[in-house]
């Protein structure tokens, strides 16, 4: 499985209009969750991120938010951030423009924010323009860091390298709130945000 554990300083220029990474004038990572909420899972990394008094931006899918609405309910009391990442996870590569709108639209009835982010990080010129534009008006989120929690060759321990290596003021750090993350995600998490604390950073939401 090939991917980029950081993301390059030319993908970002390439895309200008798309959130990469927040402003680094301040000691802040910006940690991500996509795929949730998930009943179990997101109790856990909603835990974790207690104990370091930490805030972070849990992009969810539609559905799962539609099927617990209770733990969703959970993200938002305990002052975290949401984002639509669609209905169903739609690869915005493999699907007509028209059916990834409608897809957002369908997530959007039940996840009230500005942030996107598309699922795989795959989306068209066209998907991204008119997601930015009126009636969306959505700031496109992507990342500076991937943990790779989704790769099942690497380790918790690996995943933790992958950030703890590649992160810094102001990087966006993608993690997974799945079953298929979750054996990588719940050793890492917490090596983590150890890490960074122990540097004298702290944990904010995508704003």
């Amino acid at each position: 499985m090939f991917y980029l554990v950081k993301t390059p300083w030319w993908l970002k220029r390439l895309y200008p209009g798309l959130v990469w990474q927040m402003p680094w004038e301040e000691k802040k990572v910006y940690l991500s969750f996509d795929d949730g909420p998930h009943p179990e899972i997101t109790p856990f990394i909603l835990g974790q991120l207690k104990k370091y008094g930490a805030r972070a931006t849990f992009f969810c899918i539609g559905k799962n938010v539609n099927e617990y609405p209770q733990t969703y309910r959970q993200i938002l009391m305990e002052g975290h951030r949401v984002g639509n990442h669609t209905q169903n996870h739609l690869n915005g590569w493999k699907v007509a423009d028209d059916r990834y709108m409608a897809n957002v639209r369908e997530a959007a009835q039940y996840i009230d924010s500005d942030l996107f982010r598309p699922p795989y990080g795959r989306i068209g010129a066209l998907q991204s323009r008119l997601l930015r534009g009126a009636p969306f008006n959505y700031r496109i989120v992507m990342w500076d860091v991937l943990s790779g929690d989704f790769d099942l060759s690497l380790n918790a321990e690996q995943c933790a390298r992958n950030v703890t290596r590649h992160a810094g003021p102001g990087s966006i750090v993608v993690f997974h709130d799945s079953e298929k993350a979750y054996d990588r995600l719940k050793g890492a998490l917490p090596l983590v945000l150890e890490y960074f604390a122990g540097k004298g950073f702290r944990f904010d939401a995508i704003h």
